[in-house]
């Protein structure tokens, strides 16, 4: 998942996204609404992680202009703004979710990701497919009911690898949605990672190089 934070308040959204992270959640951020609407023009996101009085544009229109262009990006409103009415609004101008400050770190995490599975039809909650379980709950993967023990970089592959559900997934779109802007997309960082990823998770390979097209997941060939 690729989260981008709109926070004016720079040391509160910095914490914000090295905990997102560690939570193998890409995240980038900005501050203020001006900046949230380049970064949305040009990137991918799954979900905006919205304060609602920043500089520039305002958080509300912000939020309006993704629920209008972006229908599959979601939108949960992080804001010091916790009045009934205030919710309501927010609601009204699009937003998928709202969570009032002061909050608690593990509820935005777990709120982020149930808006992730809603953006794919009756995604499950855990992942299962050829002898492999991922559980992004509990940020745990099994084969054969073995533990794997996996980097962060390497389980939000897995995780976008096993969401394509057996199709072929380009080390562009990877790279898109399991690493942030601040990735070099000239490295062989992506090819580093699948490499670890297929050692881990041991023979025969589940993770299989279709090329001059990408990866796909899926049943030993």
């Amino acid at each position: 998942m690729r989260a981008l934070i709109v926070e004016d308040e720079p040391f509160l959204a910095e914490a914000i996204a090295t905990g997102l992270r560690r939570e193998t959640i890409a995240a980038d951020v900005v501050n203020d609404g001006d900046t949230a609407l380049e970064f949305l023009a040009v990137n991918d996101y799954d979900v905006v992680v919205l304060d609602r009085d920043i500089p520039g544009t305002h958080g509300d229109a912000v939020c309006a202009h993704i629920a209008s262009e972006y229908p599959t990006c979601r939108v949960i409103m992080l804001t010091a703004a916790r009045t009934l009415d205030d919710k309501v609004t927010g609601f009204e101008l699009g937003a998928d979710d709202y969570l009032a400050k002061p909050f608690e770190f593990p509820e935005l995490v777990m709120r982020l990701r149930a808006l992730e599975r809603r953006t794919q039809a009756a995604r499950p909650p855990v992942l299962e497919a050829a002898g492999v379980t991922l559980d992004p709950f509990r940020r745990e993967v099994y084969r054969n009911r073995r533990l794997v023990r996996l980097s962060r970089k390497e389980f939000a592959v897995l995780d976008v690898l096993m969401n394509a559900a057996g199709g072929v997934v380009s080390a562009e779109s990877l790279l898109e949605k399991a690493w942030d802007a601040n990735a070099d997309p000239f490295t062989n960082t992506i090819r580093v990672t699948i490499s670890n990823l297929r050692k881990r998770l041991g023979e025969p390979p589940v993770i299989h190089t279709v090329p001059g097209v990408g990866y796909r997941f899926g049943e030993p060939v």
